[in-house]
């Protein structure tokens, strides 16, 4: 006999997944396409980098919260936020004790045990394609130690090559490689400054977020975040490498040497001065140069994306109820 009304199916889903998965639709399609078609970001490369970034780890730890959110039973989804504000710094709450861990029911363990696994998918992604990265460069490193030979003027290796090239090979152990070709075509001040920009990308271990972006489209292929992600930041990289090339050489012997480069091509796993960008990116350092707004809005969404990310998590979970 049955002594009330039946209870709604919709009733015991988790109404505390629809804030993190607002975030999960907004950080992995909704910004991606709107950052990918922005203006601002040829202006201040590097803050779009970590805005790249950023949207990665929002959509990766929001992907979690609202996995776990999902798997939790009904009336348990207000205990995530009080977890995960217990784990955070300055907040004051006490860490979670084993006594809290073990008083969670099984359906609240293997929840966040679930949502805890996401963020490992793209990370062990993020592993391989360093690996992967540093194998081809091993293999070309030592290609380069029986073809080429130390240029200690140049800090650099020579290779001999009629095609005009320069490119680096980062990693534990990075060098510089210029082919004969480059030295005939390029005057002194147009060396510098390709030898500039390749050490910029040594610098700036640009390998590490290109491995990241490989990731990130390898796991979210299927979201604007995944593709775009992967074709916008090599070439945010080599634009943000530019501008650090420009602090010590001029906008023209810059640009002439990317133009006289633009048909080199270098080995994968490296970062080369030329290439298919590099006609994209002079007509970038020949244009007149705008500070301002476009700095600015650069760094507030980067900031947005980074500074926001664990207070909007926290407050997306904790709707009462």
């Amino acid at each position: 006999m049955i002594d009330g009304p039946a209870e709604p199916l919709w009733l015991p889903l988790n109404h505390h997944v629809l804030p993190p998965l607002a975030v999960v639709l907004a950080a992995g399609v909704l910004v991606p396409l709107l950052l990918s078609r922005a203006r601002w970001p040829s202006q201040a490369p590097r803050f779009a980098v970590v805005a790249w970034c950023g949207l990665a780890v929002v959509f990766t730890l929001s992907s979690a919260v609202a996995l776990t959110q999902f798997l939790m039973p009904s009336g348990s989804g207000h205990r995530l936020p009080a977890l995960l504000a217990a784990c955070l710094p300055g907040t004051g709450a006490p860490w979670p004790s084993a006594a809290d861990l073990a008083g969670l029911s099984p359906a609240e363990a293997g929840a966040l045990a679930a949502g805890a696994l996401v963020p490992l998918v793209p990370l062990v992604a993020w592993v391989r394609a360093l690996l992967g990265a540093r194998r081809r460069r091993a293999g070309h490193a030592e290609v380069l130690r029986l073809t080429g030979r130390r240029q200690p003027r140049l800090d650099a290796t020579l290779l001999e090559h009629e095609t005009p090239v320069v490119y680096c090979l980062p990693g534990r152990s990075p060098q510089v490689v210029v082919s004969s070709g480059a030295l005939k075509v390029l005057t002194d001040e147009q060396l510098t400054a390709v030898l500039a920009h390749e050490r910029a990308h040594i610098s700036g271990r640009h390998h590490l977020l290109v491995a990241a972006a490989e990731a990130c489209g390898s796991v979210y292929r299927w979201l604007p975040l995944g593709g775009e992600a992967r074709r916008q930041m090599r070439l945010l990289l080599e634009m943000a490498a530019d501008d650090r090339a420009l602090r010590r050489c001029s906008r023209d012997a810059l640009a002439t040497a990317l133009y006289v480069m633009a048909s080199g091509q270098a080995p994968s796993a490296s970062f080369a001065a030329g290439g298919p960008s590099a006609v994209l990116r002079v007509r970038r350092i020949l244009a007149p140069h705008t500070a301002g707004h476009p700095v600015l809005r650069g760094l507030f969404a980067a900031a947005a994306a980074v500074g926001a990310l664990v207070p909007l998590l926290i407050a997306c979970c904790s709707i009462p109820g």
